[in-house]
């Protein structure tokens, strides 16, 4: 059984509690240890992924703590194999099914594949989905500053 580290529960703060619940209930049944890397992000931080090419666009489920990223953590390190983000989603989505939470996987998406990309439908939750104007707080919620996914000698 695992279990989300302090750093992983931080990255939750300001998502979406339905999508939050999945989470937390699917780390203690996975059969691959994950973290929880981003939830809710700035404008600014979205700007700078499109600009470096990790994102595709401004209008992300991210910028209201509608979605989260996660990253497989196998032998005490941060690993990137899809096949695994397919195991951790299959398993995700079935926990999301069981509570009746419409989630999407990005590892779904035929133009940008994103396998650490989990959200809750905009169909599902469209009316609750505005991101801020400009003028506004750049993100409804705060935001932890340590999101780093962690490496080999930290506490993942």
């Amino acid at each position: 059984m695992f279990t989300f580290s302090k750093r992983s529960m931080a990255n939750l703060k300001g998502v979406h509690e339905d999508l939050t619940k999945i989470m937390v209930e699917a780390i203690t049944t996975s059969p691959i240890d994950f973290g929880v890397s981003c939830g809710l992000r700035t404008k600014d931080e979205q700007r700078e992924l499109v600009r470096e090419g990790k994102s595709t666009t401004m209008n992300s489920r991210h910028l209201t703590g509608h979605a989260v990223d996660i990253y497989a953590y196998i032998d005490g390190a941060a690993n990137w194999e899809m096949p695994n983000y397919k195991t951790i989603a299959d398993h995700v989505k079935s926990i999301a099914r069981n509570n009746g939470v419409d989630l999407e996987w990005g590892g779904d998406w035929d133009s940008f594949p994103d396998g650490p990309h989990f959200q809750l439908s905009w169909g599902s939750y469209v009316e609750e989905s505005e991101i801020p104007d400009e003028d506004q707080e750049e993100s409804i919620g705060e935001r932890p500053s340590d999101t780093e996914v962690p490496s080999e000698d930290s506490e993942k």
